[in-house]
């Protein structure tokens, strides 16, 4: 093979066609404005050269012996049949084996978008072997045998891995995360890990930007779902924060800025992870079944019946019993001269029972309407020695900071998440995903 290079030139034996009549029109339009008029341009001397090239040799793929993977993803209205032959299976036994042996019923589970493997031994299209995940996570493999075929199960080894997003809200943390691609779960680990610092329903702002680094599952190169937040980053008017998981020696996690100080505030701000206020702490309020102006002394977030409600700090139940006007009421006993109450619940967590020591973030109970209410909603109170404080409004305590042995383990463990969330919130992807 005869290959033609022409040098500082082009070759004289190519008719110019359109393509090339622009690129010399475009040429002499950028001379004309560095080239003085009665000039005269150098000739510019061009020379061919021409080189034997050897033939590659082709190889075949695969020798006729060795099974032929072919991948095969399921399309919407797929049958087994219909997939089998796409990959180029033509085989009877097969299609009788998978239509009648129980041990191969798995395989009808046909899910749109779910890859299968499948291996034929030659080019009749007889089938060596399929491989496909079923929905419960294992692997199910259907191989030919010396008398028939075989249908055997394996677990699915999931890869771990770590991904990162960004994104700017507009109307509500949700919307925004789903324009990012945040799975719900990663998005509720968001506001778990700045429970303490944003009340994710009054104090979003339109403009208030995030990024996050969070835990990723593949299986076969699919994703199998998110795990938690590693690290994140919300600016909301004003205020950058941010947010580090650390794993402390005997298995306790907890959410640190960058140098080593709680994330997280002894008290979460609301005891409910999306609500909205009804009626807020306040001394003058018309109370809607006394039809009396009286003071009120807690926050009431209106929520279905049902929704968890959280216990806001760390504690020990005082009470879990129902009253009068609180309906089924709650009171947790916390550090120091602190202690919460949760009204008008449906019902009571199993693990608030008067004296069982709860952590901050369990369902302690759900929201009901028992008692004197109108509706639906919580009634939360947040006391300090027993009076009653505003719990949107007051300072509420932080967490203790990491000590100091731990923090220089964290502080080499954080900084390479602190480079990811540099890039994510600069712009540069809103999407990237690297493999741990």
């Amino acid at each position: 093979m005869r290959v033609r290079r022409v040098a500082h030139g082009v070759a004289r034996n190519v008719a110019p066609g359109p393509a090339l009549a622009v690129a010399v029109l475009g040429l002499a339009g950028a001379a004309a404005f560095g080239i003085t008029p009665g000039s005269t341009l150098e000739t510019v001397p061009t020379f061919t050269v021409s080189r034997v090239l050897p033939t590659p040799r082709l190889v075949p793929a695969h020798d006729g012996a060795a099974p032929y993977w072919r991948e095969a993803r399921v399309q919407r209205g797929d049958t087994i049949g219909s997939l089998l032959a796409r990959a180029g299976v033509d085989d009877p036994a097969a299609f009788a084996f998978l239509s009648t042996d129980p041990s191969a019923r798995p395989i009808y589970q046909l899910r749109p978008g779910r890859p299968v493997r499948i291996a034929t031994t030659d080019a009749s299209g007889r089938l060596a072997s399929l491989r496909m995940l079923t929905s419960d996570g294992d692997h199910l493999v259907i191989a030919r045998a010396r008398d028939g075929f075989v249908a055997t199960r394996e677990p699915a080894a999931s890869e771990p891995g770590v991904a990162a997003a960004a994104g700017v809200v507009e109307s509500s943390l949700f919307a925004a995360a789903d324009a990012a691609g945040l799975p719900d779960a990663v998005t509720l680990g968001l506001a778990d890990a700045f429970g303490g610092d944003i009340d994710f329903y009054h104090d979003l702002r339109r403009g208030d930007r995030f990024a996050v680094v969070y835990e990723t599952s593949r299986i076969d190169g699919e994703p199998q779902g998110a795990g938690r937040v590693l690290a994140a980053e919300f600016v909301s008017q004003g205020r950058t924060l941010r947010a580090f998981l650390w794993r402390a020696p005997d298995g306790r996690e907890g959410y640190y800025d960058a140098t080593g100080q709680s994330a997280r505030r002894a008290f979460l701000r609301s005891p409910m992870e999306f609500s909205r206020i009804t009626s807020g702490f306040t001394q003058a309020r018309f109370h809607p079944i006394l039809q009396t102006w009286r003071a009120h002394r807690g926050t009431d977030f209106a929520a279905p019946e049902g929704t968890p409600v959280r216990a806001t700090a760390d504690g020990v139940v005082a009470v879990a019993e129902p009253q009068t006007g609180y309906g089924n009421v709650l009171v947790i006993r916390h550090a120091g001269t602190y202690t919460t109450l949760y009204g008008h619940l449906s019902q009571f967590a199993p693990l608030a029972r008067p004296g069982e020591r709860v952590r901050q973030g369990d369902v302690v109970g759900r929201v009901g309407q028992t008692g004197w209410a109108t509706g639906p909603h919580l009634h939360y109170e947040f006391r300090v020695a027993d009076v009653p404080r505003d719990p949107m409004s007051i300072a509420l305590p932080t967490a203790p900071p990491l000590d100091a042995e731990a923090r220089a383990a964290f502080v080499a463990r954080v900084a390479p998440l602190a480079q990811q969330l540099a890039v994510v919130q600069a712009g540069a992807f809103t999407r990237v995903a690297a493999t741990r």
